[in-house]
This record gives C-alpha cells, structure tokens and sequence, in this order.
C-alpha cells in the first residue's frame, strides 16, 4: 500500500500519473488511466477526476468511483459548500480531510449529506488551476477509514495538479491547431476567460459578484469588460450582455 512503501516508490508512481495525465491530455488515452495511476500514489474508495465548466456554473466528472448522489453533488452542489471556499484558495495545496476544522466540517452539506452516510473519514480534495490561472476543475480522493499521508503522498499529490490540470481542462479533439484558428473558433476574437466574464455580464451582477463565481479579483474583472467593450466596439456593459445573449452565451442560473 502506498503508505507502506518508501519515498521513492511514491514518486515512481507519481511519474507513472504524469505520464498518464499527459496522455490524456493529447487525447491518446482516457481520465480513468490517470485515477487508475494515481491509486498507485495514495490509496482511495472512492475518486474522481472533474472539469470546471464556468458557463454553466458545474463540474462535470471526467473518471470516477463514488456513488451516483456523491457524483451529484460534486458536479452540482459542491462549488457552493463552504469547504470548496478554502479549497479554490490557488496558493494552497490539498485539503485532507483529517485536518479539516471540525467547525467547517459541521457547516459543510458534502460532509453531513454524502461522506459521512459513505462512512468516509479520510482523503484530499484538490482543486485544480490552469497555467494563466484559470480554475479548470478538481480532484477528490476518499477513504472510509483514516489513512495516514506520508510527507512524500502529500507532496506528490500537490507536485501533480498541473499535470491532472492539463489532463482535465479542454479535450484534445477540442483544440484548435493554431493561434488563427483558436481565435476564430471564439466569438468577437474574445479570450475564454473574456468570454466567461461576458456569460455573466447577462445576468446584471457586479464586478465583485462575477469575480467571486470566476475566483479573481473585481479589478480583473473591470480588465477584461474594459477588453470585451474594446474588441467589440461596444459602448458599455449593458450592450456587450445583449450581445452575448445574441450569441447565446449566458451562465446556467
């Protein structure tokens, strides 16, 4: 088991996961590779691999294990639980289960509705950032008795979340293959993350509320309307939304 062997057999196993998310990530082989790999790193019940998708406001999973209402409630419910507040922080590594405040855990719907009827009392949920920032999705391994994490499980774990990033954020088959191309492929040349932002210019909500749904700053968010205004020749926000709703581009709720 992983918490039996040494420090260098974890961290052969976390090369065999990098391989695996990097495949995935060029399309060549499946999601369920990388957890299938990752049991090698840290020993899991249940998992699961799930992309970010910010316009509709879920997850979506990509490769999993846990039963059919925890699946739910990661896909649909967890990005409001007051847990995943803590875990979207992008300068933290996993949160463990075990070292979770009993105070958060007890405020926490995930915990009282899903894990704890699952009867797990151990793990690490881990949320995942692209290169430019961006949250693209999350990792969650669960184990229905307390296991403890080596240093070197810990470590591996935090040392993979840019390749399990890349692994979960856009299909292969997806990608565009070149600059010219991608940019074609989006309305009004807009960036993904100005095209996220123009999603929820449609609802009416302020710079700080998009910026607490995107998990950036409302300064950013004023950089990227001040940036969709510009590339579309557009006079203030109220236009770019009738704009984005011509296109059909609006957030799920």
């Amino acid at each position: 088991m992983a918490a039996e062997r040494s420090t260098a057999d974890i961290l052969n196993a976390a090369v065999q996961v990098r391989q695996a998310a990097r495949s995935a990530a060029r399309g060549a082989t499946g999601i369920d590779a990388v957890l299938a790999a990752l049991s090698e790193v840290a020993e899991y019940d249940h998992a699961s691999l799930a992309r970010w998708d910010p316009l509709r406001e879920r997850h979506t999973t990509l490769a999993g294990c846990y039963p059919a209402d925890a699946t739910a409630y990661i896909e649909t419910r967890l990005h409001r639980d007051p847990v995943f507040a803590v875990l979207r922080d992008p300068n933290r590594g996993g949160l463990w289960l075990g070292e979770v405040p009993w105070h958060l855990l007890a405020a926490s719907p995930g915990f009282r509705e899903v894990l704890r009827p699952l009867g797990i009392e151990g793990g690490v949920a881990q949320c995942l950032f692209a290169a430019d920032g961006r949250y693209v999705g999350m990792l969650n391994l669960s184990t229905r008795r307390p296991r403890p994490a080596p240093d070197a499980v810990r470590a591996a774990v935090t040392l993979l979340t840019e390749a399990l990033a890349a692994a979960v954020a856009v299909p292969h088959a997806d990608q565009p293959s070149g600059r010219d191309a991608a940019r074609s492929r989006r309305p009004g040349g807009l960036s993904p993350r100005e095209l996220e932002v123009l999603a929820h210019l449609t609802t009416g909500r302020t710079n700080r509320e998009i910026a607490e749904r995107l998990y950036i700053t409302p300064r950013t968010v004023g950089t990227h309307i001040e940036h969709i205004l510009a590339k579309l020749g557009l006079p203030n926000r109220a236009a770019a939304a009738a704009r984005a709703v011509g296109w059909g581009i609006t957030p799920s709720d």
